[in-house]
């Protein structure tokens, strides 16, 4: 019989802007087995109401609960700020979140003013209001919705002219603004950041979540004592409900035993 801890943590996002954290959490934990779920065929999140958000975290939870996952990590920040509270409810696993690290920015800026770049469905929902309030009102925060950027990564346009153009007409304002600080809400977006970087020089900081997540990972599975100590090399399970290309792309490794799998879910 199979040990708890020796289980796989289970990710999902609304396609594969989510593997950003689970190369955090490949790195940190190595030792870890991992099912990611790509729900690419329904991306992006951001523009769908609540309760399709909600209805369609639910249908990737029960999946990966059906591969035994001790935990299972929200990697969309729409997801988490619309479905967790939901999820936490409906199910006796562990969860973590992602939400946009608003609170780091708050502290580390200048200039008291942080610019965030997410989506129209994490902008708008209850968690963001609530978490920005918890702010120094005296920061004013630059809000940019980031609409058309996750469709051009999901569709293998990363490096393109189109995804350049397009990130541009959101970065340069948040520059003329005077932003010392950018927060980036979407998984997806961190893999933008050399672009950004080229952009806007050392001007601005630029700030994710993936680090910070992978040690609450780490943190949560200490506590239920699920880290897995076997020595066995780590496996790792990508389902994709697209066309696998890019996924593959971006989670291709030598050092690690990964398959990557076309699944309608």
């Amino acid at each position: 019989m199979v040990k708890p801890n020796k289980f796989s943590i289970g990710i999902f996002d609304s396609g594969v802007g989510g593997t950003s954290i689970w190369k955090e959490i490949n790195a940190l934990l190595p030792e870890e087995n991992t099912i990611y779920l790509s729900d690419s065929k329904n991306a992006p999140y951001g523009e769908k109401s609540k309760q399709e958000i909600i209805d369609l975290s639910i249908k990737n939870t029960e999946f990966l609960l059906k591969q035994n996952c001790k935990l299972i990590i929200v990697a969309c920040n729409t997801a988490t700020t619309n479905a967790i509270k939901v999820l936490r409810e409906k199910y006796d696993v562990p969860f973590i979140g992602i939400e946009p690290a608003i609170k780091t920015a708050a502290l580390q800026t200048k200039t008291n003013i942080i610019g965030i770049l997410a989506t129209k469905g994490t902008l708008n929902s209850e968690l963001f209001e609530k978490t920005s309030h918890t702010i120094n009102q005296k920061i004013i925060r630059k809000e940019i919705i980031g609409t058309g950027l996750v469709e051009l990564i999901e569709s293998g346009k990363l490096h393109s002219n189109e995804m350049n153009t397009l990130l541009f007409s959101y970065v340069n304002p948040l520059i003329k603004d005077n932003v010392d600080c950018l927060v980036l809400g979407c998984t997806h977006y961190p893999y933008l950041i050399p672009q950004i970087r080229e952009m806007v020089g050392n001007k601005i900081q630029i700030i994710d979540s993936g680090q910070a997540v992978a040690r609450q990972t780490k943190n949560i599975l200490e506590k239920f004592l699920l880290i897995n100590s076997s020595k066995e090399k780590s496996v790792h399970q990508f389902f994709i409900n697209k066309e696998k290309a890019v996924l593959e792309t971006l989670v291709s490794s030598k050092g690690n035993s990964i398959t990557v799998t076309e699944k309608d879910f």
